[in-house]
């Protein structure tokens, strides 16, 4: 969950790598990474299919209607009874249905891959502005609801297709990462007849107000001789602004981010980058370099974020910028605001600089999220994160039948469910570029390729094992989930 979730916008670029949103899922930040996915990546299908969604699910008197984007690849699936497999979408654009590990998991189970772009998110907006009052439907108990009514209208639909009875259902498993893997956990604890099980890939069940440990994560991730250099670089990009500005940012290709800590946010989140997604020696290897020969530690980050976080992922100063995320205008550039909506109104994931040994400005702070939540959308917005954690139970979620998974090297752990149990089990991937999302993508994660092969992990033995507990665990609860349905015919 970087709003996503890199910081924010790290989750994004996460969700297009899985697709399920933008890279970031993102799993949260409420800074995203915009940028579109290559031509060359590998999709199981791209092909568009819509449906008509309610808008309101909770008014008994607004019956409007907005069309929502899905997708299916029935490949594999044993017809007519074999599961479907539901990927959830988070916060971004869902441009098809990829070919990672859920591909994998879809051969051997027979079952088929279905797919639902989030609310507002890419071509599936309800109003043609994100004024403010026309955000009041992008929440995440709305989502669910879609969910929900999306899976009743396409069980319905297959049911039709091969000529059933209206009350015969195939078996259904939930999939997402990272925002979208707190929507596979929450759906299952919410809806827990609508599905056989949910796998939660770095799920950002817990909203955090104050998150601190997320660049606590990274200073550890990254080790300590990059930790200092990293820390290091922070305090002479500081100094150098004050001495001169527009150049320091030009280095950075930010020169339209006027605001000083917007652009300290950029530095943040570009760090963060390579440690959430596997690729912790891209930053640290030259900066390191540079610290122990008393090189120009500010060039060397700076050559960094432009190759490799602008270069490669596609990083871009825009998604920090206020003139940006102010436009209500409905584009594929879009998420940056709604995700800043949700991360304003119900999650938080404020990451904050840790009061000693932060890698991070400290002019990144409490303040500084929320006066840009109030400059966004007003004076009355503000994330209830209590509230969120009361409904859904935090870390502490009472449901069942959720796999629960995490990279070792991922910051976004701490907002996910460590502990493990018979009913939720988790497990954490363990290796030097095990980031956000491993488990499903692999590592080291790029926009360029989509598949979720663990070979170029550090450890694929470890990526490998916890996916063995996956198929063990969906297995079984196909099978359980298989024995209520026969009862009840």
């Amino acid at each position: 969950m970087s709003s996503a979730p890199l910081s924010f916008g790290l989750l994004t670029i996460f969700m297009v790598l899985l697709s399920y949103s933008s890279f970031s899922h993102g799993l949260l930040q409420p800074r995203r990474i915009s940028h579109g996915l290559s031509e060359g990546s590998k999709y199981l299908t791209r092909d568009e299919l819509w449906f008509n969604q309610t808008l309101d699910h909770y008014s008994p008197s607004d019956h409007r209607q907005f069309r929502q984007r899905y997708y299916e690849y029935l490949d594999h699936l044993r017809v007519p009874d074999g599961p479907i497999f539901l990927m959830i979408c988070g916060e971004g654009p869902c441009n098809g249905i990829p070919n990672d590990y859920i591909s994998v998991l879809a051969k051997k189970f027979e079952a088929g891959v279905v797919s639902l772009e989030h609310r507002y998110y890419g071509k599936s907006s309800p109003f043609n502005s994100l004024a403010t009052e026309n955000l009041k439907y992008l929440s995440s108990k709305q989502a669910l609801n879609d969910l929900a009514a999306f899976r009743q209208y396409y069980q319905d639909s297959l049911n039709i297709k091969f000529n059933r009875s209206s009350s015969v259902e195939n078996p259904w498993f939930f999939f997402g990462a990272s925002y979208s893997g707190a929507l596979s956990a929450w759906f299952r604890l919410k809806f827990p007849h609508l599905t056989c099980g949910s796998l939660a890939s770095s799920a950002v069940v817990r909203a955090v107000y104050e998150f601190p440990e997320f660049d606590q994560q990274i200073g550890e991730s990254a080790g300590p001789e990059c930790k200092d250099a990293l820390q290091e670089t922070n305090k002479l990009v500081e100094l150098r602004l004050k001495v001169n500005n527009k150049a320091v940012k030009a280095l950075f290709n930010a020169t339209e981010l006027n605001v000083d800590a917007d652009f300290l946010y950029l530095i943040a989140d570009a760090q963060v980058m390579a440690i959430q997604y596997g690729n912790p020696d891209k930053l640290c290897v030259p900066l390191v370099e540079a610290n122990k020969n008393g090189g120009d530690l500010v060039e060397a980050y700076a050559k960094y974020v432009r190759d490799f976080c602008m270069g490669v992922f596609g990083l871009s100063s825009k998604s920090y910028s206020r003139k940006h995320l102010l436009d209500t205008a409905v584009s594929s550039e879009s998420s940056d605001r709604l995700w800043w909506f949700q991360v304003c109104t119900e999650v938080a994931y404020f990451q904050v600089a840790p009061a000693n040994s932060s890698i991070r400005s400290h002019q990144i702070n409490t303040k500084y999220h929320l006066d840009l939540c109030k400059s966004l959308f007003g004076k009355g917005v503000y994330p209830e994160v209590d509230a969120t954690n009361l409904y859904y139970g935090s870390d502490r979620i009472a449901g069942t039948k959720i796999i629960f998974t995490n990279g070792s090297q991922d910051p976004w752990r701490h907002a996910s469910k460590q502990t493990s149990s018979p009913d939720l089990p988790s497990y954490i991937v363990t290796c030097h570029n095990c980031g956000h999302g491993s488990d499903l993508r692999g590592c080291p994660q790029s926009l360029m390729v989509i598949e979720g092969d663990s070979k170029n992990c550090s450890s694929p033995d470890a990526v490998n094992k916890v996916r063995q507990h996956i198929v063990e665990h969906i297995d079984l609860w196909l099978s359980e989930c298989r024995g209520g349905i026969r009862s009840s015919m």
